[in-house]
């Protein structure tokens, strides 16, 4: 289970990511698209166009940390947004959910070089 603190909130972002951002990059997204303060202590989520890899920006109390996934086969559920919204707020239960629950169809395993 995750746990955090109630003032803690996540934010999903609705566009598709370009995955190659780290730290920088994501916060600047959050600055600019979604409006938000990434230095806030909250968590913002990102997914690629694909939806199977995952970025978790938050600011703990001396720097960016970035947590990242990348599902070997299927696709996060992503959580859907309203049109012309630019992120949707979730409960850490729901992001667990999204985090565990994988649609498994058209899954394909990658190739292991």
């Amino acid at each position: 289970m995750l746990r955090l603190p109630e003032s803690v909130r996540i934010f999903v972002a609705s566009a598709p990511t370009d995955m190659r951002k780290q730290a920088d990059g994501l916060s600047a997204l959050v600055k600019g698209v979604l409006g938000a303060e990434p230095r806030s202590g909250h968590l913002f989520v990102f997914f690629n166009r694909g939806k199977d890899i995952i970025r978790i920006l938050f600011w703990d109390s001396n720097g960016f940390c970035v947590v990242s996934k990348r599902l070997e086969a299927g696709r996060f559920r992503v959580p859907e947004v309203a049109e012309g919204q630019a992120s949707v707020s979730l409960e850490a239960k729901q992001l667990v959910e999204v985090l565990s629950l994988v649609e498994a169809a058209r899954a394909r395993r990658r190739p292991v070089h």
